[in-house]
C-alpha cells in the first residue's frame, strides 16, 4: 500500500534577511521530533523565502504614480500598496473592483502581483514575490543535501482559483523533483491510452 505523511514544521524564527532556511527547517523539524529525511519534499511558503532575500519594501519610501493615487483614491487602497503591485506587473489583466488582476514578472497570472502585506516582520511593509522561486528551491535544497539530506524543495504561495471560492497554494519554484507526472502514451486497465493524462503533482503537494 502507497501511503502519503504530511506534518507541519513549527517553531521557526522570525526569518530576516540572510536567514538560512535550509538550517533553520533542518534544526526546527529535528526539534519538532520530525527529522528530514532522503525522499522528504519540504514544502516552504515564499512568504519567509521573501523575506530571506530581502524582498520587502517599505511604504513610506515608494512615491506613487498619478494612477495609483486615482485608483487608490477611487477603491479606498493604500497608493503606495497600488503603486508596488503596479511595479511588480508586467500588465495589468483585469480589474475586479478593489483588486487587480496582474501578470508578474515571472509569468504568474494573480491577484495584485502576489503582493502581501501580513506577516511582513512590521507595520507599513510589503513583501514581494521571490525573484526567481525556482533558484530559490535549488539554494534551500544545496544546504538539505550539504547537510546530508536528499530533500526535494517546493516554494509554494496562495493563488485564487477562476469561478472557484476560496484559494490554495500552488508551486511557484521547484528542485529536486518532476512537477508534472505524465501518463500520455500509457494505457488504462481497459486498454484505453492515455492522450492528456498529465497531473500537476508539485502544485498537489503545495495545495
Amino acid at each position: 500500500m502507497t501511503s502519503l505523511q504530511i506534518f507541519g514544521v513549527g517553531g521557526l524564527p522570525e526569518i530576516e534577511p540572510g536567514a538560512d532556511l535550509a538550517g533553520s527547517i533542518l534544526r526546527a523539524a529535528t526539534e519538532g521530533g520530525q527529522a528530514l529525511k532522503d525522499g522528504d519534499v519540504v514544502v516552504v511558503t515564499s512568504k519567509i523565502v521573501s523575506k530571506a532575500e530581502g524582498r520587502t519594501v517599505e511604504l513610506a519610501e515608494i512615491v506613487p504614480s498619478q494612477f495609483a493615487l486615482e485608483w487608490s483614491a477611487q477603491w479606498g487602497k493604500d497608493p503606495a500598496v497600488t503603486e508596488i503591485v503596479l511595479r511588480e506587473s508586467k500588465r495589468v489583466v483585469r480589474q475586479i473592483g478593489p483588486i487587480l488582476i496582474t501578470e508578474t514578472h515571472h509569468g504568474f497570472v494573480c491577484a495584485n502581483s502576489g503582493v502581501d502585506q501580513s506577516s511582513s516582520g512590521a507595520h507599513g511593509r510589503a513583501v514581494l514575490l521571490p525573484l526567481d522561486s525556482d533558484d530559490s528551491a535549488r539554494r534551500i535544497r544545496a544546504g538539505f543535501v550539504a547537510a546530508g539530506v536528499n530533500a526535494a524543495v517546493i516554494i509554494s504561495d496562495t493563488f485564487g482559483r477562476a469561478w472557484r471560492e476560496g484559494q490554495t497554494d500552488i508551486a511557484i519554484g521547484i528542485a529536486g523533483m518532476q512537477p508534472i507526472l505524465s501518463y500520455i502514451g500509457q494505457v488504462d486497465p481497459h486498454g484505453h491510452e492515455f492522450m492528456v493524462q498529465a497531473l500537476g503533482t508539485a502544485d498537489e503537494l503545495a495545495g
